[in-house]
């Protein structure tokens, strides 16, 4: 397993190499006094349009990518050897992505994913599946990152939404679950593995050929929504902590999973929720935690 360690660094277009070495020493200090458990091989600095891949061992440069311009530090990374990307966006003008092997330290492929310009996307942990959306925010699609064409679409909505982040829960292979929270104070939760399962069982052969179509007219509506988790307009991110998968007995199938979801805000609330979902679509959640991080580090109540 490869550790991630990604630093974007977006602000201001003057930024020499020197503040760039800078950082990365101090960087790698805190990594000398951290205990860590994982051998940490790669380190990529992110700036507004350069980006840099380190061996972090020895502070080399291993390559150098040319970049549009990214104001908004836009990229994915997955930490896993066997499939260890780094996307980052290909244009300013449409939702194109580009997805480069950072072991084999190599172009792996280019994904156009969406008319509009991209807004945020995200690896799964094992490098197969990358999610995005664009800054028009209605359509969440996801490609398996080697083949680069075949893709898989959810309609958030029909009205333009940005969507602040994406989170895939923790696979081997296909991710059960792809989370993503909006301006609009909800949090979609897509059961994307129970959604594939369901449209290859039922479509045959036609179902595998709608599955790999990137027609938005034959995208799935059917997904899960906690409306106003958090107020609307405020930027929140989510990350999907742990995922249990339930099989059935019988035939080892998995027929529902439960998954711990971490919500925080930038106005400083931390939420912590338990969703459930099935193979049938039914779908529970509850808040198992809710606290404002400013005033719990005031009170010594949440120790960081």
């Amino acid at each position: 397993m490869v550790s991630e360690f990604l630093i974007p660094i977006t602000e201001g277009s003057a930024m020499n190499e020197l503040l760039v070495h800078s950082i990365l020493l101090r960087c790698c200090l805190a990594l000398i006094l951290l205990p860590l458990l994982e051998l940490v091989n790669r380190l990529i600095v992110l700036l507004q349009d350069k980006t840099y891949i380190y061996d972090i061992n020895s502070l080399t440069i291993l390559d150098t990518i040319d970049t549009v311009p990214n104001l908004k530090g836009i990229c994915a990374f997955s930490p896993s050897l066997d499939g260890c990307f780094l996307a980052l966006p290909a244009s300013i003008t449409k939702g194109s992505l580009l997805l480069y092997n950072v072991m084999e330290l190599q172009l792996h492929c280019e994904i156009d994913a969406h008319l509009a310009p991209l807004s945020t996307m995200v690896l799964s942990s094992n490098g197969m599946y990358i999610a995005t959306a664009s800054e028009q925010g209605t359509m969440i699609r996801v490609h398996l990152v080697s083949e680069a064409t075949k893709s898989y679409s959810f309609r958030r909505g029909s009205y333009p939404s940005t969507i602040f982040s994406l989170s895939f829960g923790q696979c081997s292979q296909v991710p059960e679950i792809l989370v993503a929270t909006s301006s609009s104070g909800s949090v979609h939760v897509f059961p994307l593995g129970f959604a594939i399962n369901q449209s290859r069982r039922s479509g045959g052969f036609l179902g595998s050929i709608m599955l790999d179509s990137i027609s938005d007219a034959l995208d799935p509506a059917h997904h899960h929504i906690v409306h106003n988790a958090v107020p609307a307009g405020i930027k929140s991110y989510a990350v999907i902590r742990k995922v249990d998968r339930v099989a059935d007995t019988s035939s080892s199938e998995i027929v529902a999973c439960r998954a711990t979801l971490a919500i925080i805000t930038y106005n400083g609330y931390f939420q912590e929720y338990n969703l459930s979902l099935s193979n049938q679509n039914e779908f529970s959640r509850s808040l198992d935690c809710e606290f404002n991080l400013l005033t719990a580090i005031a009170n010594n109540d949440v120790r960081l």
